[in-house]
């Protein structure tokens, strides 16, 4: 298994997606990556060689920001939506949706379980 920035890419699947694997790599990125190191997208992991996969490591941490720089940028950046008090801040710090989605109903991965409200009921004395 070629392992790149501490991460094992699995044998079996093709160069262009098995970078995606990689946080920080999408599908158009990996494309890009390949035609920089001159390796065929369809060729699978299994078939290239040690100087590929040096050249492929090479490209990536020379270009591109991957694995944990990524993660600690983005929530760097969620953290300074967060202090600074804006809209989206204050949507990630109250855990509901950030892009404008609806509310009322749906958005429960992100809101968490229901939390059921106790109705207080009446009771009549005659």
């Amino acid at each position: 298994m070629p392992r790149i920035a501490g991460v094992d890419l699995p044998r079996d699947k093709r160069v262009e997606i098995a970078l995606t694997y990689l946080y920080g790599i999408g599908r158009s990125t990996a494309q890009k990556i390949c035609q920089n190191a001159g390796i065929a997208p369809e060729t699978r992991m299994r078939d290239i060689t040690e100087e590929e996969v040096a050249r492929l490591r090479e490209i990536i941490d020379r270009d591109y920001v991957i694995e944990g720089d990524k993660r600690r940028e983005v929530q760097s950046n969620i953290q300074r939506l967060v202090e600074i008090g804006t809209y989206r801040g204050m949507r990630h710090r109250r855990g509901l949706p950030v892009r404008g989605q609806r509310t009322r109903t749906n958005a429960r991965s992100r809101k968490g379980r229901r939390k059921t409200v106790a109705v207080h009921r009446r009771t009549l004395k005659k």
